[in-house]
């Protein structure tokens, strides 16, 4: 699967988007931890699939438009 990552997650992990294998959101959140550890230091980090907010137990499925957003603040 095909993930986009945005503001400081990007630079984290150094690409606009990686590609990873993982049934659903707390496994992604899990792998991420474990292939970029300074992303467990950010104060949120929200996860959208097909541009929808999604909880941990969210399924992810072949084809599925996945987003990590980290925090933003604005000005």
């Amino acid at each position: 699967m095909r993930v986009l990552l945005f503001g400081i997650a990007k630079d984290i992990a150094g690409a606009p988007a990686i590609t990873t294998t993982v049934a659903d959101v707390a496994a992604l959140k899990e792998w991420l931890y474990t292939q970029y550890p300074a992303l467990r230091e950010l104060r949120s980090l929200m996860i959208a699939v097909n541009k929808v907010y999604a909880n941990d137990e969210q399924a992810l499925l072949p084809g599925d438009e996945i987003a990590i957003i980290p925090p933003v603040s604005g000005g």
